[in-house]
């Protein structure tokens, strides 16, 4: 009997090989900084399958809701978002600083009273913003939001205590290396969460409007709130020892201020376009936009995932004082960004109308505004994580000076260009501003590390 010949392997199999074996090797190398890249593949696998998820949520949360209905429900969630993110003053960022600094100094007080009062704080804060804004829907709505906004807007400030408080358990469990506990409830199960709730209230025969898709996001919103904070306190009671605790709220404030105005700014860059626009279009305008809006978000994946995956080496060969590796690794990193973003975007753009068509047929007509946002990603992309390196550099005050200038000329640019354009101003807008705070970036790396990493660098050694 001929023994039989096994096939040659092709290309595409050896590549399958290859990346098996690294992942394998990734899980067992105990070298330094293995934990550290380890904790990006995870981030990047969660990111993506939360991306997945959000994805296919929006788009069968449009087709159950119509354009209008879908249209007045992504308002009230941009809403919960801007508020939700604002009200724990910028604690849930400022938790990877403060608790490694704690635990260095063997301050178990400190770090015993900062774990439960970063999360009291973000209750408080999130419910006094919530009562407030209830306040202002309810006494004074009707002069600034038309009729069908009014009670999906007063439910969804509900999800505003349980959203901020997430947010800080968010920050505390990155800051603990509790990544599952981190970004799996916010980032996974609350749109599955709010699936499921949609569903089972078309099943009960529930009207398909704005108002029960808020009510299953309060559910969703509670609910993966709930089991996160499970999760953080059983963490929390196996690592942390029992003992007394030390409140420093002066300290803790003072180190999240900074860090909340560049949040704040990153937050209202994000959703100013969605919040000026619907001043001057109709909720199915409004849709259609963010559909565009949304799919093309798609590419800002890149540039996160990269950024996340390279601060932590750019630091420490910052602290080594490699200067060479540095600048090295840093344009390494731009070609990261870009390249894989502009694949990235062609495809988006290739599949764009399709994609669209998965929302509503109508939304087709938002094409063009998919067109436009890719301009300013794509700039944006040009010089890689700038900022991610800024914050690893130490250049956070320069950081948020660029992301206060970018907010500015963002809502400035919305201001003029909507009342004119509409969807298409809005999309102009934020794509200028994109490009504005990428070039002003690009221009804050140079002159202050002295590394040129855009890709356009010859023209900035001209400036």
């Amino acid at each position: 009997m001929m023994p039989i010949e096994e096939p040659l392997p092709t290309s595409a199999t050896v590549a399958r090989l290859s990346t098996a074996a690294r992942l394998r090797g990734l899980l067992h190398d105990t070298s330094p900084g293995a934990a550290a890249r380890r904790d990006a593949v995870f981030v990047v696998f969660v990111r993506a399958a939360s991306a997945a998820v959000l994805y296919l949520s929006q788009i069968v949360l449009a087709r159950w809701l119509g354009a209008g209905e879908y249209g007045i429900y992504i308002w009230v969630w941009t809403l919960v978002t801007l508020l939700g993110g604002l009200s724990h003053l910028g604690v849930g960022r400022a938790l990877a600083r403060l608790i490694p600094a704690y635990r260095d100094a063997g301050n178990l007080d400190a770090l015993r009273g900062l774990v439960i009062g970063a999360r009291w704080l973000a209750l408080v804060g999130g419910s006094v913003i919530a009562l407030a804004a209830y306040l202002v829907v309810r006494f004074a709505g009707d002069r600034f939001l038309a009729e069908p906004f009014l009670v999906p807007a007063m439910l969804g400030i509900v999800c505003i205590p349980l959203f901020a408080m997430t947010d800080v358990q968010d920050g505390l469990g990155r800051a603990q290396g509790w990544l599952s506990v981190a970004l799996v409830p916010p980032y996974v199960m609350r749109p599955v969460i709010l699936l499921v709730t949609m569903a089972l209230a078309n099943a009960a025969g529930l009207p398909m409007d704005a108002a029960t898709a808020v009510l299953a996001a309060i559910v969703a919103s509670w609910a993966s709130a709930m089991v996160q904070t499970l999760m953080v306190q059983q963490r929390l009671d196996s690592e942390v020892p029992k003992g007394p605790r030390s409140y420093q709220f002066g300290t803790w404030i003072g180190a999240s201020l900074p860090l909340l105005v560049l949040h704040a700014c990153e937050l209202v860059v994000q959703n100013a376009d969605l919040l000026i626009l619907s001043a001057y279009v109709p909720p199915e305008t409004l849709a259609m936009y963010f559909a565009a809006a949304k799919t093309m978000a798609l590419v800002i994946f890149v540039h996160d995932a990269v950024g996340s995956a390279v601060a932590e080496e750019c630091a420490a060969l910052h602290a080594r004082g490699d200067r060479a590796a540095l600048a090295a690794y840093a344009r390494s990193a731009v070609q990261w960004t870009f390249w894989p973003s502009l694949a990235t975007t062609i495809a988006i753009l290739l599949l764009g109308k399709p994609l669209l068509w998965l929302f509503s047929p109508a939304f087709t007509e938002a094409y063009p505004v998919m067109l436009v946002l890719s301009a300013g990603l794509l700039f944006r992309a040009s010089v890689g994580p700038a900022e991610f390196l800024l914050n690893a550099l130490g250049e956070q005050k320069w950081c948020a000076l660029v992301a206060g200038v970018t907010l500015v000329a963002d809502i400035a640019l919305n201001l003029l260009l909507v009342p004119a354009f509409a969807m298409h101003g809005a999309a102009a807008a934020t794509a200028i501003a994109l490009a504005i705070g990428a070039l002003l970036n690009g221009i804050v790396v140079r002159r202050r590390t002295g590394l040129d990493i855009a890709l356009w660098s010859r023209l900035l050694r001209r400036t």
